[in-house]
């Protein structure tokens, strides 16, 4: 075990045991962070960024990873009862989707678990999690945040179960949901639950979700985005159509209202989220320095974590997506705007991962949920704060985006000059629809210099885009852009690789069973893939997520914005069959 008295106060795990406690002199911790992933501190795992953002606050913070909650629950009490609060979390994935494949039959490994092994999280773990604790600290405040939750802070269809479902607040005893990425509103809960009528200041925080039986003594109801209630939407599938039309055209504004959603005698209250954070921000929540990089040295005998394999040699460049994909929900978790890192921070955190021990010399990526968003954003902002649009990039560019990749190529470049570095890849996606464009567009975008870069020095042996599907309307459904710009991607890429004299693969992604596409529709793809000889991974099927336009289609058998009729492959026999015509010759 990790000698604790051997490492200088910034460079230490945080505990998970009360010996780990004792090495420290602690006699008391403020907060207590329950995760459904093992426990890696490193910048890419919520659960540990979230600990380390409060320890930076001066809070003396212990990790609880993976308790076992089906014993008499003596893992939930073995570190104490917290001064201030519990903060609960899933892990980096919803429990579900981390359990069940899309067929809905369960997974037999974990990534987020040493040794990969599967069974060391129970299906809906925050849920799960928060009844142990309230258990046995039933006056304890309980912090819910992370993906799960965050996703399913309204109601919500949820796939597996194949019912729609209240908001979790309805079904988990938490006080306090956090939504989206949870630095901010965890520093305002930190402050308020000082006090001990924390209660009564909940409305001097943003970005948080709360059940009450006073929404009037939260907020103005009259200037609130009130949904229809719960008990509405089970009677009538077009209440949820509705509630998820006015949620989602909400979230894509700058600047929104506070959302109400009733539930019988209560309310369920979102108050809006933060501004996206600005670089100076970011680059504040910028933890790599503080943190072990590492997993836990209690897992050295269960075997490695996989996820922390594929993701220990990269680097987050920033936050948030405009894409608007239906199918995703980075915008709903992470939002519509993009915050960068500056590029001396990132070049901070490359020079120190150059320096790890682990360290060979390549990093595996300098990315984000799309790779070449980096440091884009509207031009004038007086028109994004009136535009309440899903993406900015779908059905076409907007104009009023800068879509300029000469920051990138900087970052790459200077990145690549960094002693002890050899390699770089990138292994976020591209958007490749931003790549295309006019030549003025185009030369002073830096567009084609991007990507000449890339192949010549980003690619190992292949890049992977995401067209998603070749039909029309099933791209639209997807806000996907039509195939023939994937056509065009393709010939410049040729283009540039053979002028480059390198031998490079363009694997596109592919859907299927997403709502719209038929069985003809996935044979037609095939039929475009095979006469233009691309090469393919394999096709993932469509599953629906919580509080995504894909699953409110799936779920409604309608466009909730259109009130157009949209099939969707449901059964078993249905999907495997569009999943599976695709590799037939």
């Amino acid at each position: 075990m990790t000698n604790y008295g051997k490492i200088p106060d910034t460079k230490h795990f945080l505990p998970t045991t009360k010996k780990e406690l004792e090495w420290l002199g602690w006699d008391y911790v403020d907060v207590v962070i329950i995760s459904g992933d093992a426990y890696v501190d490193h910048p890419s795992f919520g659960p540990a960024v979230i600990g380390r953002w409060l320890e930076r606050l001066g809070l003396r913070v212990a990790m609880l990873p993976q308790p076992n909650w089906q014993d008499d629950g003596r893992d939930f009490t073995k570190l104490g009862k917290p001064r201030l609060f519990f903060g609960i979390s899933a892990g980096n994935m919803d429990s579900m989707v981390n359990h069940y494949t899309a067929a809905k039959r369960l997974r037999h490994d974990d990534a987020y678990t040493p040794g990969n092994q599967h069974g060391f999280r129970p299906d809906y773990a925050t849920i799960v999690y928060t009844k142990m604790v309230k258990k046995f600290f039933p006056d304890t405040p309980v912090v819910i945040g992370g993906i799960e939750a965050s996703l399913r802070r309204l109601s919500h269809y949820d796939y597996w179960s194949d019912s729609l479902k209240p908001s979790i607040l309805m079904d988990c005893p938490a006080d306090v949901l956090v939504y989206g990425m949870g630095e901010k509103p965890m520093a305002d809960l930190v402050r308020i639950f000082q006090g001990e009528d924390w209660k009564s200041h909940l409305q001097e925080c943003s970005q948080i979700a709360f059940l009450t039986d006073e929404p009037k003594k939260y907020c103005n109801v009259s200037e609130a985005l009130v949904l229809h209630p719960f008990e509405k939407e089970l009677s009538n599938k077009r209440f949820y159509g509705e509630n998820f039309v006015a949620f989602e055209t909400e979230s894509n504004k700058k600047v929104q209202r506070t959302i109400i959603q009733p539930y019988n005698k209560k309310s369920l209250v979102i108050y809006p989220p933060y501004p996206p954070a600005t670089e100076e921000e970011m680059d504040h929540f910028a933890l790599f320095n503080s943190m072990m990089n590492a997993p836990h040295p209690k897992y050295a005998k269960r075997g490695e974590i996989p996820a922390w394999t594929m993701i220990q040699n990269s680097i987050t460049i920033h936050r948030g997506c405009f894409g608007g994909c239906s199918f995703c929900a980075i915008t709903a978790h992470q939002g519509r705007f993009v915050s960068s890192r500056s590029e001396k921070s990132i070049l901070a955190e490359a020079k120190d991962l150059a320096q790890r021990p682990y360290f060979k010399g390549h990093i595996t990526d300098l990315g984000a949920p799309s790779a070449n968003m980096y440091q884009m954003h509207g031009r004038n902002q007086e028109i994004c704060a009136k535009c309440a649009k899903p993406s900015c990039i779908y059905p076409n560019i907007c104009k009023n985006l800068i879509i300029n990749h000469k920051p990138l190529i900087s970052l790459y470049r200077k990145a690549a000059a960094i002693a002890g570095v050899k390699h770089i890849t990138i292994g976020s996606g591209i958007r490749y629809d931003l790549l295309i464009a006019d030549e003025k567009t185009d030369r002073e975008n830096g567009l084609t210099e991007y990507l000449t870069d890339v192949i010549r020095h980003h690619v190992s042996g292949r890049l992977k885009v995401a067209p998603e599907h070749t039909v029309s309307k099933v791209l639209c459904k997807m806000r996907k852009p039509n195939f023939n710009t994937f056509n065009t991607f393709n010939q410049k890429f040729q283009k540039i690789t053979s002028e480059c004299k390198l031998r490079l693969q363009l694997v596109p992604y592919f859907i299927s069973a997403h709502p719209a596409c038929t069985l003809d529709d996935m044979k037609s793809l095939h039929k475009t893939v095979q006469n233009q000889h691309l090469h393919i991974e394999p096709v993932q099927d469509f599953t629906p997520t919580p509080m995504t336009y894909s699953t409110a289609m799936y779920y409604l058998g309608y466009d909730p914005y259109t009130g157009e009729k949209v099939f969707s492959a449901k059964s078993r026999g249905e999907k495997e069959k569009q999943k599976s015509c695709f590799f037939h010759s």
